[in-house]
């Protein structure tokens, strides 16, 4: 297992130093001037910000001043954020992002199994397609549709009681994270609805069920050590990629709800090409992806014993 664990984080070195490389030299093909708009109100000012940054030297320069300083765990300052480095605009509004992400992940990794297990058990009848029915607007609604439905809905609850029951927008307490987690999870509990059903299905089947039914095991005891355990892991594979993505891809629901999260900053970054944080922030939400799903394998290997003996 130490050996596997070796292999995964040395591939994901690999693959952060990949999506760091691509980054930088994307962003130094986008048409447009870092400096523009006024953050570089004179020539002598202009001279001096190129010579902070690195951009007045050779373009291998410059990229070797940008993976040293990645190396040190330095984004750079901010070209549009006066004396504001990128690690602080991370590290201040990364927490709100990883704090709304988890709560949808709960809501969908809870959800997509309740939900996947009720299908299988009552297959082709009321509440299977029901629940299918809705996995498929899940799935095929956008997440700035949901979001738009949500808050207005919320406003429409709100008056009809004349008492305001969960804040429309904003961020500071529990109530106001129920509808943005659920409104953001909504799509991965309805992805991993259909995953856990198919799974289920699956198994139902299996020789080691009808081995534990003919042995006379209780249902539930079935249910739980058997058909659960060996159906959730598909959804256990997924949960790495999920996680990471409902974390770091709320940037439509932040904004529609006014959550001071990174996305939202990722967003003007790139509104005011503000290229030191889209870079920064790029490289940290690979970083984070790649780090969970090394997490995912790990656990993937700790539930099912062929991965180690792999």
């Amino acid at each position: 297992m130490l050996r596997y664990t070796l292999k995964r984080l040395f591939q994901g070195l690999i693959t952060v130093w990949f999506i760091a490389t691509a980054t930088f030299f994307a962003m130094h093909n986008v048409p447009g001037d870092p400096l523009a708009n006024d953050k570089a109100a004179t020539e002598e000012i202009r001279a001096n910000l190129e010579a902070k940054y690195g951009l007045d030297k050779p373009l291998v320069q410059q990229y070797l001043i940008y993976m040293g300083n990645i190396l040190r765990g330095d984004f750079g300052i901010s070209f549009t954020q006066k004396n504001r480095r990128v690690n602080d605009i991370i590290a201040e509004h990364f927490p709100i992002s990883a704090i709304l992400g988890i709560l949808a992940v709960v809501f969908a990794g809870l959800g997509g199994v309740l939900w996947g297990a009720l299908t299988a058990l009552y297959r082709n009848r009321l509440p299977d397609i029901i629940i299918m029915f809705l996995v498929i607007l899940g799935i095929s609604v956008p997440s700035f549709v949901v979001a738009a439905i949500s808050q207005l809905a919320l406003v429409n609850l709100n008056d009809a009681v004349n008492f305001s029951l969960l804040p429309v927008a904003g961020w500071g307490t529990v109530w106001h994270m129920l509808v943005p987690s659920l409104v953001l999870g909504l799509g991965t509990m309805a992805y991993l609805t259909r995953l856990m059903r198919s799974s289920m299905l699956e198994i139902v089947n299996s020789d080691y069920i009808r081995t534990a039914k003919a042995k006379g095991l209780p249902p539930t005891r079935i249910f739980a050590n058997h058909q659960m355990r060996n159906a959730i892991l598909p959804v256990v594979t997924v949960l790495g990629p999920s996680i990471a993505a409902i974390t770091t891809g709320g940037f439509v629901v932040e904004l529609v709800f006014a959550i001071p999260g990174l996305g939202r900053y990722f967003v003007q970054a790139v509104q005011q090409l503000d290229y030191t944080v889209i870079m920064g922030t790029t490289v940290f939400y690979g970083a984070f992806l790649v780090f969970m799903v090394i997490v995912v394998d790990l656990l993937y290997g700790w539930i099912d014993p062929r991965v180690r003996l792999e």
